[in-house]
């Protein structure tokens, strides 16, 4: 009977800790009450930044490829500017836009960070995908910081590594 008890009381542990967790939304930039007209803001500073982003990396050799969770952020990294993000755009190994995640401008409010999820499964960038932030600060001299996280665990086996983005 005791062991049937602690048996019964096992199985949702095992269950929970084994059951894959939901996260963000994948391939989604979150646009919800950050849509702006910039053209109200008479002296922004603009730029646009490169973000290397990979969905798989080669392994032993170029027909055996593992594939990877990508977390692309985008940091404003000052606590009180506004930046705006104009363009996001995703683009393939081969240089062609895969998507468009933006139609008009938004803004990532001081020390926020906005992120967009290129799941797993998701090999439409390739294995040397592409972002292209255009973005806008209020201040000369700052500029938001892009980053991006691939991540992938199979077993006992992972990997994982970051990139920054370079302005262009």
């Amino acid at each position: 009977m005791k062991l049937t008890s602690l048996f019964l009381l096992a199985i949702p542990l095992f269950i929970s800790c084994h059951s894959p967790k939901q996260g963000p939304s994948t391939d989604k930039l979150d646009t919800n009450g950050r849509v702006v007209d910039i053209s109200k803001y008479d002296s922004l500073t603009y730029g646009s930044t490169y973000l290397p982003v990979y969905s798989e990396v080669y392994e032993r050799t170029q027909n055996d490829s593992y594939a990877l969770t990508s977390t692309v952020s985008i940091h404003n990294i000052s606590s009180t500017d506004t930046c705006f993000i104009v363009k996001a755009d995703y683009f393939t190994t081969a240089g062609k836009l895969v998507k468009r995640y933006l139609s008009k401008p938004i803004k990532v409010a001081p020390l926020e960070t906005l992120e967009i999820i290129i799941a797993k499964n998701d090999n439409g960038g390739g294995s040397g995908g592409n972002f292209v932030f255009d973005w806008a600060t209020t201040r000369r001299g700052f500029e938001p910081l892009f980053e991006a996280l691939m991540i992938s665990t199979t077993g006992q086996q992972g990997i994982s590594f970051i990139v920054r983005g370079v302005k262009r």
